[in-house]
């Protein structure tokens, strides 16, 4: 499924004592030493699910053996039960428990057949998870979301990814949903004998799955079509479904689909293994998407593209989404995870497989950068707050909690790790031993290095990886030795004692190297660094004269770096490094000094000066990334105490600014260097607007002479979103003159694209000069639909872009009475938008008191265990 410094200190204990040590109604905590495999497995499951105008009844049939010693038990939330048989025998109330979600029966048969009735309420789930019913009016349809455990919210079952079964699935529905779609391949269909209104569909899957992959659509939708010939000559139907009026933005997921269905059969060996693959596009869905097995469900700003509707960034994000999801089929779905505990051996994995077929399909220097500033935003972030985790935690209260950064982007650099430790030869056999293996069954982090250890026995070590939480600190210096010319590189590693962890142990980390001579700019040496204690030497010999060092070449691992630099040797490096992802590594380094050591700018505005106009030519989208300043979230988690987000806000404008003068001479030219062209969707055309994007707006910073008018004409004449939403954002950002009506024309041109109009309210919510009058405006628009979690994230995620609002009184008065609405309507959306005030302990006085005062308010109200397991975590902080 698809859903961003240095050592931190302590964290202060005294801000407020009195906190109480157990919130209230705190609900229980799953640990991952008690895991214990099922007492039961299920062989078949027989459903047969008839909607109704407002309920749903669902029959099942469960085939099932003894596995283990212990009941029956079987997972229910939200489920009315009407019947139970067992071996065709009804049983009567003192026959089982039903209670805290279970249904245990205690005498029950080793083999069995269990034949259930339930009812459910589809129509009034808003919650997003089991079957539930997305839109309004005469556009609704029925959807399931199933992982982590909403298949219980369905019918009563062992509702746990290592019970693996073969499922046969009946749907049943009024014909005005034409539409009736499930797992696997299609067997059966037709109109339902006693009732000519109503008709009916069979699906079978041959595959064994765990219940969070069932999937199943009642809807009216039409579909683009497609085929594709496996390497193995099976010929599969690609099928993409959506609304009429949205069939015409299927075609990038549609080449997207076949394009990761080739890549993977030349990168992994894995084809496909189903005669059908589906995907449906659904506007009420809490993540990305959901990789059910044959039928995958997406949100639409993950499928639907088109030039004139979608901005580059979402388009390249679709193709990345539909790749991930398909690459599930094999890790993920073929080979699942035996508990909760294990989500990242999933999703870890494939998010490393998604990231290198994006590589494949840009700038790979690009899509690197990408990958770490996300992992830099967010992940160090959680990695430096209360919400710390292992990549595999240890225990949970709710697993919605932990579809976290820590768990797919710091899983996948695990992963990359493992794979530039082995090499491509060595990492690929290793791959090919876990599908050998474990096809077919539900595994362990464990068992993923053992598969791996074919290769290099090596690689279990990075078993640490997945049990400690916390950013590595790598710093370091070197010495030279002219006599004996060599130079040694001293390296340490230091990762902060989370609370409620053991202390911290050295890691096996992999830094990339490479000497550069200090006169020529050639390199000298390339050497793979294995850093496997708290202080190692590393010896290069035969080097004739003092080089330049880089380091973490192509971040090779998700560590902070704190190497002995002088600014002069990053400024050489921007000039003279091959790898792209460190030119931009070092502008990062240089920012970050300026922002937080008070360094002197001179340095960072001399060196971008000197490379950019030429590398403007050369790579336009990593020119682009080359201007990048770390976001106020990224600057706020190297912060352990006293932050003050308008000092910080002041400081990076402040930044800004000078590098916008520093250039103004050469913004002209730039941008002239880039005039609109006709549509094209490659890596050049997307870098040259990207490009175009940045000058715009560095040019009105420094009020270039004509810069607004730019903006207006860019905004007129633009070929694409890309190019008319860069101008819009640029025009309202810096409050040019007659923004607002351009706002309003952008709202009249597509006010009946609901993705677009995402758009138009976060580019309000997060505009430089947004304020909490504003915020309100856009909760209480008409268009506001609190149902729907991509209008709720386009402003409320949108706003948490200016902490400066968010961390005041209104600011976060609003924020709390966001999450407190949604925790009992939607409790996964209201726990994951908590999470961004996280680091609330941080922050200088008042704010900290006051923000504090709030979070403690809000724990009073809350009443689902997501956001109670979140505010305890958050609150947490303060007691260390």
């Amino acid at each position: 499924m698809s859903i961003t410094a240095t050592d931190v200190p302590a964290i202060n204990t005294s801000i407020n004592p009195e906190l109480p040590d157990v919130p209230p109604h705190a609900p229980k905590k799953i640990h991952l030493k008690d895991y214990q495999r099922p007492s039961y497995d299920v062989d078949t499951v027989d459903l047969d699910i008839r909607i109704f105008d407002d309920y749903a009844l669902v029959d099942s049939k469960l085939v099932m053996n003894r596995q283990a010693a212990g009941d029956l038990v079987l997972y229910g939330e939200d489920v009315e039960l009407l019947n139970i048989k067992i071996n065709g025998e009804t049983l009567s109330v003192d026959r089982y428990s039903q209670h805290d979600g279970k249904l245990t029966i205690t005498d029950a048969p080793d083999q069995l057949t269990v034949q259930l009735q339930v009812r459910i309420c589809p129509q009034t789930n808003t919650a997003l998870e089991g079957l539930y019913m997305a839109g309004t009016g005469s556009e609704t349809m029925f959807v399931s979301q199933c992982e982590p455990e909403g298949f219980r919210k369905i019918t009563f079952y062992p509702d746990r990814p290592d019970v693996l079964a073969i499922f046969t699935t009946r749907l049943e529905a009024d014909k005005r949903y034409p539409t009736l779609l499930a797992n696997g391949n299609l067997i059966e269909q037709g109109d339902v004998a006693d009732a000519p209104e109503r008709h009916y569909a069979i699906w079978h899957d041959p595959t064994n799955k765990p219940s969070y992959l069932f999937g199943c659509v009642v809807a009216d939708l039409d579909v683009l079509t497609d085929r594709y010939t496996t390497s193995e000559g099976r010929e599969v139907t690609l099928e993409l479904y959506a609304k009429t009026e949205d069939i015409d933005k299927c075609h990038v997921g549609m080449q997207a689909l076949k394009d990761a269905m080739e890549w993977d059969e030349v990168n992994y060996g894995r084809a496909y293994d189903l005669d059908r693959y589906m995907i449906v596009a659904v506007s009420q869905f809490n993540m990305g998407a959901m990789e059910n097995k044959g039928l995958n469900i997406f949100n639409t700003a993950c499928v639907l593209s088109s030039p004139e509707t979608t901005t580059d960034t979402r388009s390249f994000n679709v193709k990345a989404v539909i790749a991930h999801e398909y690459f599930h089929n094999w890790t993920g779905n073929r080979i699942t995870c035996r508990d909760w505990f294990q989500l990242c051996l999933k999703e870890g994995l494939t998010v490393y497989r998604d990231q290198s077929f994006s590589a494949d399909h840009q700038s790979s220097a690009v899509q690197r950068i990408d990958d770490v500033a996300t992992l830099r935003a967010h992940q160090f972030a959680e990695d430096a707050g209360p919400l710390a985790h292992p990549v595999r935690p240890e225990s949970f209260v709710e697993i919605n909690n932990f579809y976290t950064t820590t768990i797919y982007e710091k899983g996948a650099e695990i992963v990359r790790m493992l794979a530039n430790t082995l090499g491509p030869e060595k990492f690929r056999q290793g791959t090919d031993e876990y599908f050998r293996r474990y096809d077919g069954q539900a595994v362990t982090v464990e068992d993923f290095l053992s598969a791996l250890s074919i290769a290099d026995s090596k690689v279990e070590d990075f078993i640490h990886w997945y049990r400690q939480p916390g950013t590595p600190v790598v710093s370091g210096h070197q010495n030279y030795d002219s006599q004996t010319q060599t130079l040694t590189i001293t390296l340490s590693q230091q990762t902060r004692h989370v609370p409620g962890f053991d202390a911290p142990k050295p890691l096996p980390i992999p830094v990339a190297t490479a000497l550069f001579d200090s006169d020529s700019g050639a390199i000298i040496s390339e050497r793979m660094l294995l850093l496997e204690q708290a202080e190692q030497s590393f010896s290069f010999e035969g080097v004739s004269c003092e080089p330049i060092v880089s380091l973490l070449r192509d971040f090779s691992a998700p560590v902070q770096l704190n190497y002995d630099y002088q600014d002069e040797d990053l400024a050489f490096l921007l000039k003279h490094e091959t790898n792209g992802f460190n030119r931009w590594q070092v502008t990062q380094i240089l920012v970050n000094r300026i922002l937080l050591q008070n360094h002197n700018p001179s340095v960072y505005l001399q060196a971008l000066a000197d490379t950019l106009p030429q590398l403007a030519i050369e790579d336009a989208m990593l020119a682009a990334r080359l201007l990048d300043i770390p976001s106020a979230r990224e600057l706020a988690s190297a912060i352990h105490k006293d932050y003050d987000p308008e000092l910080i806000k002041q400081q990076r404008d402040g930044l800004y600014q000078q590098a916008a003068d520093s250039l103004a001479e050469q913004w002209t030219a730039l941008y002239e260097q880039l005039p609109i062209q006709d549509y094209e969707d490659s890596p050049e055309a997307r870098g040259a607007r990207a490009l175009r994007n940045v000058i715009l707006d560095m040019a009105l910073t420094a009020n270039v002479a004509h810069a607004a008018e730019w903006a207006q004409q860019q905004y007129e004449n633009a070929g694409c979103m890309t190019e008319r939403f860069g101008a819009l954002k640029a025009m309202v950002d810096h409050q040019v003159a007659g923004a607002n009506d351009y706002l309003a024309d952008f709202y009249e041109r597509f006010q009946e694209d609901d993705l677009v109009i995402d758009l138009w309210f976060s580019v309000q919510a997060s505009a430089d000069k947004v304020n909490t009058d504003d915020i309100t405006a856009l909760l209480n628009h008409a268009d506001f639909d609190w149902n729907t979690p991509n209008r709720v994230r386009s402003v409320i995620s949108a706003f948490t872009a200016q902490p400066t609002v968010l961390w005041t009184s209104e600011g976060l008065d609003i924020y709390t009475d966001v999450i407190q609405r949604l925790d009992e309507a939607n409790p996964v959306l209201a726990s994951r938008l908590l999470q961004v005030l996280a680091r609330w302990y941080t922050l200088i006085e008042p704010r900290r008191q006051m923000a504090q005062e709030q979070l403690i308010e809000l724990q009073k109200q809350a009443s689902s265990k997501h956001v109670l397991e979140s505010l305890d975590s958050v609150l947490g902080a303060a007691k260390g």
